[in-house]
């Protein structure tokens, strides 16, 4: 008995249905001709924007240098349409290792005919002294650019001044604003600029920050927090040898601070303290009147700092001896930043572009090592931040090795770009 077959009206449609299903699939995963074929365009006028920053000298404690580049931004930020001001610090948090002057921010905002507000920061600032410059000037070999400062940050100021060069050219304002932040004093914890980041990123929607996106292209969620504790030990001098008993060690209460505080790293947690400097007396024969010591710590939440500066206050107490004086002053040099809903599902749209382009990005939520001004944004904002969206690159802070990725500049110009629009478009929830 011969097989019946269905009938020809149904089968048609469900096969019309599966293949134009498959296309859509197909012409999600493809990249947007118009944006990709623009970021390969933009690609030169980045490097050549990189190769004037990196140009300009710009330690942190080089204030002639920030103004410079400061300066060669605002220029560029209203060549594209923006309402640019160069702000000068006014709320310095002061830091033990804080320099007289700080230098400028550049403050940008382009007004858009959407409601979502996406914010955008880098540093201007590097490690490096004056002078510095000739042992690693701007340079192309290969796959890689070369240059002072290229990796940590300037990259990140590029990629910032281009993804907007690009939405211009796109003729692309369908965000609330879109602003513009970068600083120069990232490099010794933002003592000018803290406060200023976390009040503009408050009421952002997002915040993306463009430190490098290190050797793979991720992104991260979460930073640690940094701090510093540090431990001053007041006694009384007298001669070593014939009148020891008339002086109070300042060095023996140091130590018996110090051990008493060694075990209070809880590293299940995140949670580090560890004692890295010691200073003690003046000369061999004299009992030393004072003694000092700092510590480094690292953190995965806020509450674990609070907790470690009380749990230190409570310490110092218990003195070996009694007439010494023991004050300790513990310094958040930088909050942790947190992983929360709204940074995963940015991240996640996020790698779902990369994917447009045949790319893969990790998207890590533990915290690793270093902080970052992210955590600055997300102290305030209920909104998504999400740090690394530089190029990829390797060996900030040497002297002859740092360089950034060619082959990374049109994947995060692409990203960028992207990720703005589709925000803007309400994609991204």
């Amino acid at each position: 008995m011969p097989r019946s077959r269905p009938a020809l009206s149904f089968v048609s449609p469900l096969l019309a249905s599966l293949w134009l299903a498959c296309a859509a699939t197909i012409a999600h995963a493809e990249p947007m001709a118009d944006i990709h074929a623009l970021a390969q365009k933009e690609q030169q006028p980045l490097l050549d924007t990189l190769r004037d920053l990196v140009n300009i000298e710009t330690g942190s404690g080089d204030v002639e240098g920030l103004n410079v580049i400061a300066g060669r931004v605002a220029d560029q930020l209203r060549q594209i349409g923006g309402e640019v001001e160069i702000l000068q610090p006014t709320d310095i948090y002061r830091l033990d290792d804080t320099p007289e002057k700080i230098g400028p921010a550049v403050h940008a905002t382009f007004k858009g005919s959407g409601t979502r507000k996406i914010m955008l920061i880098a540093h201007m600032d590097t490690v490096y002294l004056r002078g510095m410059l000739k042992d690693q000037p701007f340079r192309i070999d290969g796959d890689k650019a070369y240059g002072l400062g290229i990796a940590d940050d300037k990259q990140g100021v590029a990629l910032i001044l281009h993804t907007v060069a690009m939405l211009q050219k796109l003729n692309f304002k369908d965000y609330g604003t879109l602003t513009v932040l970068t600083n120069s004093d990232e490099e010794i914890s933002s003592p000018g600029w803290r406060s200023t980041i976390t009040r503009f990123a408050s009421d952002q929607d997002v915040v993306f920050s463009f430190e490098g996106g290190g050797t793979d292209g991720s992104v991260r969620l979460a930073t640690s927090g940094i701090g510093s504790a540090y431990l001053t030990v007041t006694g009384k001098s007298s001669h070593a040898g014939s009148r020891p008993e008339g002086g109070i060690n300042a060095l023996y209460e140091l130590s018996h601070q110090v051990l008493q505080m060694k075990d209070l790293s809880k590293p299940e947690k995140g949670l580090k303290l560890n004692w890295t400097v010691a200073k003690a007396g003046t000369n061999r024969n004299v009992i030393p009147a004072e003694a000092t010591a700092q510590a480094d710590a690292r953190a995965l939440k806020v509450s674990d700092f609070d907790e470690l500066e009380k749990t230190l206050q409570e310490k110092i107490r218990n003195r070996l001896l009694p007439d010494s004086k023991v004050e300790l002053k513990f310094e958040v040099r930088r909050p942790p930043l947190e992983a929360n809903d709204a940074s995963r599902r940015v991240a996640a749209y996020a790698r779902t572009i990369y994917q447009e382009l045949g790319l893969s990005m990790n998207v890590a939520e533990k915290a690793t090592g270093g902080g970052t001004d992210a955590a600055f944004a997300a102290l305030k904002t209920k909104g998504a931040v999400v740090e690394g969206m530089g190029l990829s690159g390797f060996g900030a802070h040497s002297n002859d090795a740092e360089y950034v990725k060619l082959d990374t500049i049109v994947p995060r110009l692409y990203l960028t770009t992207r990720m703005i629009m589709d925000l803007s478009a309400g994609k991204v929830k």
